[in-house]
């Protein structure tokens, strides 16, 4: 046995004093991080009339909690559809283009090759609010606007630089052996990229998919500038409509947030196993 497992290390008095302090701070962040979603649950459960008498502390569940919850999904289960066939659609676009451009600066040494992928590095430093502008004039002329097409092409083209730029440094790594081993067995450059490329980088190309489908979920400015029929909207979009002019409907507002939250909750849960292998080999590949 070695010095350590014949000398255990034993938290004294003093020492687990010394970290109450700690603790109490980290349950203090977590309890302002829960507080909203403790707000949405509870507040979900209530009416107007509940809310104005108790709105801090939950309710027993009655008649009003079916009612918001049917006026929720009523109202934003188009929103929802909208919503996961632009991210579903847009995130699958992204990361096949991505993966193959990637592929290119990784695998291919061409004149200026450096210069080019500096350029293309520039773009992540310009501000996606700043291309508004720009990209609203060039849907318009693509005659694009309002319709959820539009959408998914800007979704597509301003993802790139991101993905490229992870997935470039990952497929770097991959043993150059393989790729020479499929060239003489006569393999093209899309069956290196679908036979060696995507399985051997699939946890990285999951946790991409899971920030990409989270970032067009979440998206507001985008869909709030390009569409305009309310029918085409987004999640994002379409929850602003339920602030009421005269008066706002807190357990409606609340039921409908918190059925939008349901599927993000659902991919955290089925998902986080992934999203973390991908992480730490990410880390071990840098």
């Amino acid at each position: 046995m070695t010095d350590a497992e014949d000398y255990p290390i034993v938290k004294t008095a003093g020492t687990r004093h010394r970290e109450v302090p700690k603790h109490l701070f980290i349950w203090c962040i977590l309890a302002i991080e829960l507080l909203p979603f403790y707000m949405m649950v509870q507040i979900s459960f209530k009416n107007n009339l509940v809310f104005n008498a108790n709105p801090w502390f939950p309710v027993l569940p009655d008649a009003t909690v079916i009612d918001n919850f049917r006026f929720a999904i009523h109202l934003i289960l188009p929103y929802i559809a909208n919503t996961l066939f632009v991210a579903v659609t847009s995130t699958c676009c992204n990361l096949l283009i991505a993966i193959l451009a990637a592929y290119f600066f990784a695998r291919y040494k061409m004149p200026f090759a450096n210069m080019l992928w500096s350029a293309f590095i520039v773009l992540m430093l310009i501000p996606s609010v700043a291309n508004i502008v720009p990209l609203f004039s060039i849907v318009k002329n693509l005659n694009l606007l309002n319709t959820l097409s539009g959408l998914i092409a800007v979704a597509v083209a301003g993802g790139q630089v991101f993905n490229i730029f992870v997935l470039r440094n990952f497929i770097e790594d991959l043993p150059r052996d393989l790729f020479e081993a499929a060239e003489m067995d006569g393999a093209g450059h899309f069956r290196q990229v679908f036979t060696i490329v995507i399985p051997l980088s699939g946890p990285i190309i999951g946790t991409l998919f899971i920030l990409s489908f989270l970032g067009c979920w979440n998206d507001f400015l985008l869909p709030l500038t390009f569409l305009r029929d309310q029918h085409l909207f987004t999640l994002g979009v379409g929850l602003i409509y339920l602030d009421g002019e005269y008066v706002k409907e807190w357990g409606h507002i609340m039921a409908a947030f918190m059925t939008a939250s349901i599927p993000l909750l659902l991919i955290f849960l089925f998902t986080m196993k992934l999203f973390i292998r991908g992480l730490s080999a990410g880390a071990l590949k840098g």
